[in-house]
């Protein structure tokens, strides 16, 4: 093996156990002194030694990807992830829709670990640009695959016309979860009837886009735009 080429991290059950008490204790000294907090504390609050914190993540900022990845996962996880699996599968489309908009929507207003994190980037990415890289790195276009999944397959199936997956996962989470973010960034909260007003026109407006007629071009006789 040259000297050059990085060391894979170690595997096995253990291994992963470990692994997950770094990103553990990195997620809570993270979010309890920022981005400037040692390794040497990570290492101690997850019971490891530093050079073990080192042998799985290699940098500061590669755990702290770990620590976003984690994060941003949380939300699809569980009910939410359960219920856009069976999207293909649904009779009503729209309420089926609107049922995993629900949960995952309610599950991002409640994750106060999340808005923390959005809040030490905001507050600490000038300082450390690797925080935004991370973010953005682990952004919902590369994320969460039972949503991106589920979108797939209603194309596949002809229910939706989804040329351009990618934009579609940004425009459904800026009509769904976005406003929420935002909102949560100057420390307020959208109220549970506009919440709702959001998730049936966000759903709507979506389901309109890429209905499969939507999309047909028109005929010589329509009026100009």
């Amino acid at each position: 093996m040259s000297v050059d080429t990085p060391k894979p991290p170690p595997s096995g059950p253990r291994a992963e156990q470990k692994r997950r008490a770094i990103v553990r204790a990195a997620r809570e000294q993270f979010l309890r002194a920022g981005f400037g907090v040692g390794m040497d504390a990570i290492a101690t609050a997850a019971g490891v030694s530093k050079v073990t914190v080192y042998n799985h993540f290699g940098s500061k900022e590669a755990l702290f990807s770990a620590v976003i990845a984690g994060a941003l996962d949380e939300p699809l996880a569980g009910e939410s992830s359960a219920a856009l699996e069976r999207l293909p599968d649904a009779e009503d489309l729209r309420a089926a829709l609107l049922e995993a908009a629900r949960s995952w929507v309610h599950a991002v207003r409640d994750d106060e670990d999340v808005a923390a994190l959005r809040a030490l980037v905001a507050a600490e990415g000038h300082r450390f640009p690797a925080l935004a890289d991370a973010w953005r790195h682990h952004g919902p276009e590369g994320h969460h695959p039972a949503l991106a999944d589920a979108l797939r397959a209603l194309d596949a199936q002809g229910r939706l016309r989804i040329p351009d997956l990618r934009t579609a996962l940004l425009q459904l989470y800026s009509l769904l979860v976005f406003p929420h973010m935002v909102f949560g960034t100057y420390g307020t909260r959208v109220d549970d009837d506009l919440t709702e007003r959001l998730l049936v026109g966000g759903v709507d407006m979506f389901l309109g886009h890429y209905a499969p007629d939507a999309h047909r071009p028109a005929g010589p006789s329509s009026p100009a735009v």
